[in-house]
């Protein structure tokens, strides 16, 4: 296969190793034959997952130039470094986009971004943001994923737990026409959170990315058009 989106490869075969459990190896061989794992190692990508934001924007075109994005979850930092590529560029006025990386876990620095150690879910967040931010943002992207459980209904509820969170900081923090992209794990309870960023966006779309694994219950809901106002001062 040709980067990402093309032609063919050879397939590669692992054996299973005395000690190496036979999901380990079943990964092992998926991780070796994925052609986003292969393309994101030449593009200099931390992780596949930027191709599923290439693909996003190619299609909705939110990270314009000279924009200012928060992106939640971002360790290991493949959303960050797309977002740096596009927003980077001078903007109205030539003014530099901005990108803000957040995460629970300490990540490691990207050069043009601010990198943030915080917990979306803890009690003060909003006004650590609203203090590092210091001002609305055009986009909030969100590949926020809670630690799997192995329990379907748990996992689901965990997930859409971070989607409210990200919502609810999409309120108060973005500027009118701004963009929120969330991962949504199907699973029942999204309804309800679709519901209500249909009530605050002009557009709401979901969207499976090609590099999305096909056994995933992830899609991705791109919304477009905020109707509010950001409340930073209150």
């Amino acid at each position: 296969m040709t980067g990402a989106h093309g032609g063919r490869g050879l397939h590669v075969r692992v054996k299973t190793a005395r000690g190496r459990k036979l999901s380990s190896t079943r990964w092992l061989q998926r991780q070796l034959n994925d052609p986003f794992v292969r393309a994101a190692r030449e593009a200099g990508y931390r992780s596949r997952a930027a191709y599923k934001l290439v693909e996003l924007d190619d299609r909705f075109h939110f990270l314009k130039p000279g924009a200012r994005v928060l992106d939640l979850g971002a360790a290991p930092g493949a959303w960050t470094q797309v977002a740096l590529e596009r927003v980077g560029k001078g903007g109205q006025g030539g003014k530099h986009g901005e990108v803000f990386a957040l995460d629970r876990v300490e990540m490691e620095p990207l050069e043009g971004a601010t990198v943030l150690t915080l917990d979306v879910e803890d009690e003060g967040a909003l006004e650590e943001l609203r203090r590092e931010l210091g001002g609305p943002l055009d986009a909030i992207l969100s590949d926020m994923a809670a630690p799997a459980t192995g329990h379907t209904g748990t996992d689901h509820l965990r997930i859409m737990a971070l989607c409210e969170a990200a919502c609810d900081l999409a309120s108060h923090l973005l500027r009118p026409g701004g963009t929120l992209v969330v991962k949504v794990l199907q699973g029942g309870a999204e309804a309800g959170l679709l519901a209500q960023m249909k009530k605050d966006f002009a557009i709401v779309k979901h969207v499976k990315p090609k590099a999305s694994r096909s056994d995933s219950a992830e899609i991705y809901a791109v919304a477009t058009g905020f109707r509010g106002d950001p409340k930073v001062e209150d």
